[in-house]
């Protein structure tokens, strides 16, 4: 982590607009929309269609017309946007839907991998494929040797409670088999973690889910506020806690965060973790960003089908490397990317969205340095 320390300034005056365009450090690539769960805090299963109009009172900077059929991208299309980037991506995510719907999953981020150099791989999965996600998984670490490859299998609930948010039975239980055959020959590189969404669904009794998850014995255990996402079509659902049970649920959440043991760079993500839950609390209560947001600036989001976000929050497309011959700056660097940048530092939007969250508060000199000191002082 010592090596973005150098980088921050460029993307304080990025931010500003004083500084050159660069690429961003953490970058999410959804690689399908394709779902086996159905969740009731996500509606991404029934995708079928977008709109490819640009925002109202925009103009794509481009012929658009060759966009009107989009299918995922392939393997060769990721291929060369990740030639385009270069080294400059520290952390990346492999998400969906489901991303192990893609057969072609490991070639997909074992490329990444080879031409990026990350220092981090983050995958989520519901787990289900119990069968065949851990030899996958395992594949990709040991390909991926000088990364960190986290998996982060998704539990809302324990038992049956899992199952009915999640719209899939016997998923609870199908997960759990996928954690245990995870751990046969784990590579030294795999992490293992249990990831929880807090939503109006379960926020009444997060703290004891995250108490059975810590139970089942994997390297991790993390939770992060459910958002009304445009990608997910979850809009006006309810899903997000209100601010003043979460903050309950957030503080109680940093207390047991910070008491759990850990050594080296465990400790520095326990010590994010912690100021996280209670930086997230602080922008439902408030409506407004806990801190400056870096989304679009240090971190992006690449859809299936090509489009670039900011975050997958608002998911609007500033882009489409497809109609850029695949090099991610252009698209990075284009004016609908300079809108939407002054659009997020202007606080026209507001959300406790984790993965931007945590670059966000890598930016921020006081948040640093609080994490810092945690982390110093165990």
């Amino acid at each position: 982590m010592l090596e973005i320390l150098p980088q921050i300034p460029r993307y304080v005056a990025m931010r500003r607009g004083i500084g050159p365009k660069i690429l961003p450090l953490n970058l999410v690539f959804a690689v399908t929309y394709r779902c086996n769960s159905r969740c009731k805090s996500c509606n991404i299963w029934m995708y079928t269609k977008k709109s490819y109009a640009p925002p109202p009172g925009q103009e794509w900077p481009y012929d658009a017309s060759q966009l009107e059929q989009r299918p995922e991208l392939t393997l060769d299309e990721f291929r060369r946007i990740f030639d385009s980037l270069g080294h400059a991506p520290f952390y990346l995510t492999f998400t969906g839907g489901e991303p192990f719907l893609r057969d072609d999953l490991e070639e997909i981020v074992v490329a990444a991998y080879e031409r990026c150099q990350p220092k981090v791989i983050t995958i989520p999965t519901s787990a289900m494929y119990w069968k065949t996600t851990p030899q996958r998984v395992h594949a990709i670490a040991r390909a991926c040797r000088d990364a960190d490859v986290i998996l982060n299998i998704s539990m809302d609930g324990i038992g049956e409670e899992h199952d009915r948010i999640r719209g899939v039975p016997h998923n609870y239980e199908l997960a759990l088999k996928t954690l245990e055959r995870l751990k046969q020959n784990k590579p030294e590189n795999l992490v293992i973690g249990l990831h929880t969404v807090v939503s109006s669904l379960n926020v009444h009794h997060a703290t004891e889910i995250v108490d059975h998850l810590e139970s089942l014995g994997p390297d991790s255990v993390i939770t992060e506020v459910a958002e009304e996402r445009l990608e997910m079509g979850n809009r006006n659902s309810g899903i997000t806690p209100d601010p003043e049970t979460y903050s309950r649920v957030a503080a109680e959440l940093s207390r047991k965060v910070s008491k759990r043991p850990a050594r080296g760079f465990a400790r520095i993500t326990r010590a994010f973790r912690t100021e996280y839950y209670q930086l997230a609390a602080k922008a439902l209560r408030e409506g407004k960003q806990a801190l400056p947001c870096y989304a679009g600036v240090a971190s992006g989001h690449v859809a299936p089908d090509g489009d670039v976000w900011a975050c997958c929050v608002r998911a609007e497309p500033i882009g489409n490397v497809r109609a850029v011959d695949y090099d991610f700056g252009r698209v990075w660097r284009g004016y609908l990317a300079d809108k939407m940048r002054k659009s997020i530092a202007a606080g026209e939007c507001a959300c406790p969205m984790a993965n931007a969250f945590y670059t966000t508060m890598l930016m921020d000199p006081k948040t640093l340095a609080k994490v810092a000191l945690r982390a110093a002082i165990g």
